[in-house]
């Protein structure tokens, strides 16, 4: 199947897109693609080297004629986000991703594509190894764990680089310019629990809650999306209101930046309160599939009976911890009040575990101000301490705010109307690109962000569009022929 992908067009830029996704590339475990970068740099004669926290730069002299352009930062993300469907077998850590082309869009059997941000990744490479593209001298930089915590771009040290434009190639609609993101921090709620002895006469229960499109916990966060662990948390508050059911453990959803759509809890109730429990349930399951009838139509909530387990969760502790987590702000908080339709600050309470004596619930919350951003993190920390977790703030990174004096934006904004026709958003996004951490150290350079079409990121709907990526590398191309005269 991958080599239907080679034969697409711009041929380059899909070979390889093939080759990086032939390796498995998960955020916090790339040694092996920045080997393959490093070998790849190495391969063409050109300078390659590895910084201390593992990104890799490799840097391309101007062709002729070009000498006297501003030397540019082109720049992407080694790492991908992990997510595949519950009924596909697959293994990230050794196997490649297995692509096929379906209509206008390339997709991966059952798991994530890796488009974000391997076409990004894809599209420097290319440029790399061309003979034929016009370009001024250009560094390649290739950052790792842009997808949990943002390392590599907090890691990068200034005086590394000597480029005055940075091109980031990590915006995912093809009309989109982007001047500004949002910053982050993880917020983690952590408690230990007693376990009790389960009371006689119980009757055991598996609650899935599946079949949600979860997607990008930034870029999707505004779609009134299902989160798997709000949904599960409605239906333990109302069987322990009105049943006195208690929690043997939970299991919902993966990564902080990825909207949760799987949750698994296993809960007992009082065998008297079986025939009623189950009616009540049906009740509350039918309200939620209802509300959700428009964004979630696959949405299934399964309640079956199990194997009663030896130890139940404290009552105490549990009711603190439901009635914490339907307190817990998720989804959108604020939107922005100096660019239309940009949410501001927003929460996506991505993990919920209960297992063994031990309580974890992990947040990402994101903003473009920094002040909002842990405004809403101290909510978030005071609805969890009340119940008694500790709470911690972690990987905290800063937005990127936007330039509209930009000088690269202006040569983009000319190029991109030229060949279309129209003119393209100039926007900010909510997603946290790499931009505002990179400028801490290089607070000089002009960047910009932009790239091909790619819809269901950080879920198994990723998908690329073809004629995007036809449409993104003629931009690319010109862009590179324009960059403006050094001074």
């Amino acid at each position: 199947m991958n080599q239907e992908i080679r034969n697409l067009e711009p041929k380059a830029l899909w070979n390889k897109f093939a080759d990086l996704n032939a390796v498995p590339r998960p955020s916090k475990k790339e040694e092996r693609v920045i080997a393959f970068m490093m070998d790849f740099g190495k391969q063409l004669g050109l300078e390659t080297i590895k910084d201390e926290v593992g990104n890799v730069i490799i840097r391309k002299p101007a062709t002729a004629g070009l000498e006297n352009r501003k030397t540019i930062v082109m720049q992407s993300h080694l790492d991908m986000v992990h997510q595949k469907n519950n009924d596909t077998n697959f293994d990230f850590d050794t196997q490649g991703i297995e692509m096929y082309v379906d209509g206008d869009w390339v997709r991966a059997k059952g798991t994530t594509l890796g488009a974000d941000n391997g076409l990004g990744v894809a599209t420097i490479m290319a440029i790399l190894e061309s003979k034929e593209i016009k370009h001024p001298a250009i560094e390649a930089l290739f950052t790792i764990d842009e997808e949990t915590g943002m390392t590599g771009a907090l890691g990068l040290k200034g005086g590394l680089l000597n480029g005055e434009i940075l091109l980031n190639l990590d915006t995912e609609e093809d009309d989109e310019i982007d001047i500004g993101c949002a910053g982050g921090v993880d917020v983690t709620a952590t408690r230990s629990y007693n376990e009790e002895e389960t009371p006689e006469n119980s009757l055991a229960f598996t609650i899935t809650v599946k079949g949600l499109k979860g997607g990008h916990s930034g870029m999707d966060i505004h779609k009134g999306l299902g989160n798997a662990n709000k949904i599960m948390n409605r239906l333990l508050f109302d069987g322990f209101e009105n049943f006195g059911l208690q929690i043997v453990e939970i299991n919902g959803g993966s990564l902080r930046n990825a909207i949760p759509r799987e949750s698994v809890a296993k809960v007992i109730i009082s065998a008297i309160y079986e025939g009623a429990f189950q009616l009540d349930m049906q009740e509350v399951i039918d309200d939620i599939k209802t509300e959700f009838k428009t964004t979630e139509p696959n949405l299934t909530i399964e309640i079956t009976e199990t194997t009663l387990p030896e130890k139940v969760m404290d009552l105490g502790v549990q009711e603190g911890l439901i009635r914490a987590i339907y307190t817990a702000h998720n989804g959108v908080y604020r939107m922005s009040a100096d660019m239309e339709d940009l949410v501001e600050t927003s929460n996506n309470i991505a993990k919920v575990t209960v297992k063994n004596g031990t309580i974890s619930v992990q947040c990402l919350t994101r903003s473009s101000v920094e002040t909002s951003k842990f405004d809403l993190a101290n909510a978030l920390r005071s609805a969890f301490e009340l119940m008694g977790c500790e709470v911690t703030f972690g990987g905290s990174y800063p937005g990127w705010t936007p330039n509209v004096n930009s000088p690269i934006l202006d040569v983009l904004v000319s190029i991109y109307e030229k060949q279309n026709g129209a003119k393209p958003n100039v926007v900010a996004c909510h997603a946290g690109l790499e931009c505002g951490i990179l400028g801490t150290n290089y607070p000089n350079m002009d960047m910009i962000s932009f790239g091909p079409t790619i819809h269901g990121a950080h879920s198994p709907d990723e998908r690329a569009s073809i004629s995007s990526a036809q449409k993104y590398w003629k931009f690319v191309l010109e862009i590179l022929e324009n960059i403006p005269v050094k001074k």
